[in-house]
């Protein structure tokens, strides 16, 4: 136990609960509308412990994931990046403000960052060490057919058949019940029948896979799993309570600036993804380019097939706008992002080069935000 419970993860606990605590005596301070400095520092303050909370929920679930091996532990990381999205996104909806394009916003920006921005540095920094890497092409392809799938649902369908960019009660209720059932069916043939489609292929990188622990879970390490599923929800739980007053803090701070609505969704994305860039970038030094493909490609996944609902479940229950529909421009960049991505991992091989495009592609995308 004393390799779970270790220092750094009572200090982050702490830390989480304590600026909760600070939030909820001082709450008055933080009504709208709040003086600049005050305003630039809590917001400073709250994103920071976020992050540290963030980046604690992300070791936990590091080693979960080397315990119980691939496809499962790279699912329980990428659901508890996909949770903390999805309690942000909520947290800004039911704030304060008109909040209809913030779903849409946000899971877009995570669109972008996943496709282009963490999997273009990946395969270049991958690309760059190791030379091309060899790929799961079976387990590559599914995750790519699902997010066709489900960009379509999210971003474009709404623009033609719904109002005002929104699916109307009747069609939004399909939509709740086909994504959730396509994403569990996707996750039972994932841990089911097609495993293996999610494993490494790279002799290297499988060796490396089996020689770090990856899957076994002996009698010694039983009960490693219950403590570490524990300092988990302890190290989410303050996120989930701070979350309220960044978004109410978040809001105010760009409408004084006068910033882009789409901003605030990207910066929800950057807080939520930036731990599991890192693993990813971490797992692509180490020349296991599936593992990044189940980090990036399952994130945006299980995004799409757990956010949308979600917010659509909100917008019925509150009655609030729900806007996914895209631009035409963001549907240009999401439509070349998905041809760009399909024809990459087509290869039986990806490289530098490959990177080097989706990251371009991505600096397109940050030009149609501030444009």
């Amino acid at each position: 136990m004393r390799s779970v419970v270790t220092p750094v993860a009572i200090a982050r606990i702490l830390l989480g609960w304590g600026a909760v605590a600070v939030l909820s005596v001082a709450s008055s301070l933080f009504e709208p509308p709040v003086a600049a400095p005050l305003l630039v520092g809590a917001l400073a303050g709250i994103v920071g412990v976020v992050l540290v909370c963030a980046f604690g929920v992300v070791h936990e679930a590091e080693h979960l994931a080397r315990r119980l091996g691939d496809p499962y532990g790279t699912l329980v990381l990428t659901l508890s990046i996909v949770a903390i999205e999805v309690i942000l996104i909520s947290a800004v909806m039911l704030g304060p403000g008109d909040h209809s394009t913030i779903a849409r916003d946000s899971v877009m920006a995570v669109s972008m960052i996943i496709l282009n921005a963490v999997v273009g540095l990946c395969l270049l920094v991958g690309g760059l060490r190791h030379g091309a890497l060899r790929h799961n092409r079976a387990g590559t392809s599914t995750y790519l057919a699902l997010i066709v799938v489900l960009s379509m649902l999210a971003f474009a369908v709404p623009a033609f058949i719904g109002r005002d960019g929104s699916y109307l009660p009747g069609q939004a209720i399909p939509v709740m019940v086909a994504v959730p059932a396509l994403y569990a069916f996707f996750l039972v043939r994932q841990t089911g029948a097609q495993a293996d489609d999610f494993r490494e292929v790279d002799h290297q990188a499988a060796v490396a896979e089996g020689d770090s622990g990856r899957g076994r879970v002996s009698a010694g390490h039983r009960g490693e799993v219950p403590a570490r599923v524990g300092l988990l929800v302890v190290t989410v739980l303050p996120i989930v309570l701070l979350s309220h007053d960044m978004a109410t803090l978040l809001d105010d701070g760009l409408g004084r600036l006068g910033a882009p609505v789409a901003l605030a969704g990207l910066l929800i994305a950057v807080i939520v993804f930036l731990p599991e860039t890192l693993t990813a970038v971490r797992a692509a030094l180490q020349g296991e380019i599936q593992r990044v493909s189940n980090l990036c490609h399952g994130a945006l996944v299980s995004t799409v097939g757990l956010t949308v609902p979600a917010v659509l479940a909100i917008g019925t229950v509150t009655g609030q706008p729900v806007v996914l529909a895209e631009s035409p421009g963001n549907l240009v960049v999401l439509g070349v992002s998905l041809l760009l991505s399909v024809t990459t991992f087509a290869a039986n091989r990806v490289t530098a080069v490959h990177g080097a495009a989706h990251l371009t592609v991505f600096l397109g995308y940050v030009l149609t935000v501030f444009a």
